[in-house]
């Protein structure tokens, strides 16, 4: 099936669901500027005093909160991205009543900005921060002005973003909201993932619809199980496709 019979095959799938979900990763944000983690030019291949995967653990947080902050601020933080073209074709799918969830890896609050409104966020997001003593809320706005290690102006207490660090577990919550819809879901789209960070990935395991599509640039360990694979770039394919059904 060449490209274009692949993306007439993707929008009658659209065209005949009703109950669609998408699970996104780091992939869908690089159109907005934001680095993935594992391509070449992703935050596991930049020269750093200590691994990425290191810096952004539990353990290395607590025990070197300058280090971590230091490359969270340069590395994690984007206040000025703004949503790309699949974000905006997603929130589109949800105002025609299309698109009921969509369950991402990602932090940076682009679906949100978009417009959607029915998001689960497994892994938080840099957006909101809490005081670790007292639990008093902070933005993203809040913390930029503070010094690297920011400080609750009420308590003193450290600032910590709501983001899950590896060694930390996913919301349970968020964890039991996505599952349901992706259980319930009638169609599941998969993008800008490599499905290859767990808990996470798992969670498309939970889908037992026969319209399972896989948008991705690469390939991934999981296109034998997909029924349709469209390796391009996911803002180029949902917005021509959800245009054409607008």
């Amino acid at each position: 099936m060449d490209d274009l019979a692949k993306r007439e095959e993707l929008s009658r799938m659209i065209r005949e669901s009703d109950n669609i979900v998408f699970f996104g990763g780091a992939g869908v944000s690089t159109e907005s500027g934001i680095p993935d983690f594992r391509s070449q030019d992703g935050l596991y291949n930049q020269k750093y005093k200590y691994p990425p995967e290191t810096i952004i653990s539990h353990s290395f947080y607590v025990r070197y909160p300058e280090e971590f902050f230091r490359f969270y601020r340069d590395r994690m933080l984007y206040p000025d991205a703004q949503p790309n073209a699949a974000h905006l074709a997603l929130a589109e799918l949800e105002r025609q009543g299309k698109l009921k969830a969509v369950v991402t890896q990602n932090i940076d609050g682009l679906h949100q900005k978009a417009g959607s409104k029915n998001v689960f966020e497994l892994h938080g997001s840099v957006l909101r921060n809490y005081c670790e003593r007292c639990h008093k809320f902070y933005s993203l706005e809040d913390i930029a002005g503070m010094d690297l290690v920011p400080r609750c102006t009420a308590c003193g207490g450290r600032i910590k973003p709501d983001v899950v660090l590896y060694e930390e577990s996913l919301n349970q919550d968020v964890i039991e909201g996505a599952v349901r819809a992706i259980s319930r879901a009638d169609m599941l789209i998969i993008g800008g993932t490599s499905l290859v960070v767990y808990p996470a990935a798992g969670f498309i395991d939970y889908y037992r619809g026969h319209k399972l599509v896989l948008i991705n640039k690469d390939a991934t360990g999981r296109d034998g199980i997909a029924d349709l694979v469209i390796h391009d770039k996911i803002g180029e394919v949902l917005s021509a496709v959800v245009k054409k059904e607008s």
